[in-house]
């Protein structure tokens, strides 16, 4: 009996030691779950618009944006006062609309005046940059189809209405206020400009393809007001009428739904890859036009 006793005596022992040994178990695996590092997020507002001037930004819109672009461009202001700086000079206008259906993609479609081009684009991010660790930079791949719908007696055939254009760009949001961008492209026409001798002689002609690399970046002195460069460099040097490169300086004013772009540019066109192969106006010569862009976002 005395020994059944001895085992009763120990029962408070051994429930306060499973007692212990229960609570410090949970403690040990909370220690355990503070040690692993926060998952990367990606980087928001590298820039606020879809787009640079000129050129596309490397910002998608979010899942169920829908956008309205309205862009103009003057004629040049080196007449002055007697086309009141291209104010009153014949301009250039494109209206587009957009729409991400899915996360990181946006497509699109819009209509230029200039050789009543319609263009079909699509954008997708790949990669984003992100906070801690993963990407240092973000990339998105922009194309478009674009058709000239001018009169059948411009063409030989239709096929030759079309011109094609990818680019990649390559992004980094530096700090809150500073971002950067590069962007290499690749244009293509299946119908390019030739020239003729005076005997009828085919003497020469552009290259149906043309590679360039547009350089941009913005900074912010406001919450809602950025200040924007951008150029842009013709590489593939054609036999003849070779494009210039384009400087372009500007403001833009944006809010959650609007952004408002204000510049002075080298570029009419609109469209890109009519800008990157037929550009004649030279900025040594002041050939430079005041254009803005307007973008309109809804949410659904």
């Amino acid at each position: 009996m005395k020994s059944i006793y001895n085992y009763y005596k120990m029962i408070p022992a051994l429930l306060l030691s499973v007692f212990l040994v229960s609570n410090s178990m949970p403690v040990t695996a909370q220690d355990t779950t503070a040690t692993v590092a926060p998952k990367p997020k990606p980087v928001k507002s590298t820039f606020e618009s879809t787009w640079l001037i000129d050129n596309q930004s490397v910002m998608v819109p979010v899942k169920g944006t829908l956008q309205m672009d309205i862009m103009h461009r003057f004629g040049t202001v080196n007449n002055g006062y007697k086309d009141f700086y291209g104010i009153y000079a014949p301009s250039n206008i494109r209206i587009g609309m957009s729409y991400a259906p899915i996360d990181k993609l946006n497509v699109g479609f819009g209509f230029t005046k200039a050789h009543m081009t319609w263009d079909i684009n699509a954008k997708y991010a790949l990669i984003k940059q992100t906070n801690t660790g993963g990407w240092p930079v973000s990339v998105t791949y922009f194309g478009n189809v674009a058709i000239d719908t001018r009169a059948a007696e411009n063409f030989v055939n239709n096929t030759d209405r079309l011109s094609y254009f990818n680019q990649i760009i390559i992004a980094r949001k530096v700090t809150d206020n500073f971002s950067v961008q590069v962007a290499p492209s690749l244009s293509h026409y299946n119908a390019v400009e030739g020239y003729l001798n005076e005997e009828g002689v085919l003497v020469g002609k552009m290259s149906h393809d043309h590679i360039a690399v547009s350089v941009g970046a913005r900074y912010k002195i406001t919450q809602g007001t950025v200040i924007m460069v951008n150029y842009d460099q013709p590489i593939t040097k054609h036999t003849t009428n070779n494009p210039m490169p384009n400087i372009s300086l500007g403001v833009e004013f944006n809010t959650s739904a609007h952004a408002f772009q204000l510049f002075l540019s080298n570029y009419q066109y609109i469209v890109p890859q009519m800008n990157n192969m037929y550009n004649q106006n030279d900025y040594r010569d002041g050939q430079f036009l005041i254009g803005f862009n307007i973008t309109r976002l809804w949410n659904f």
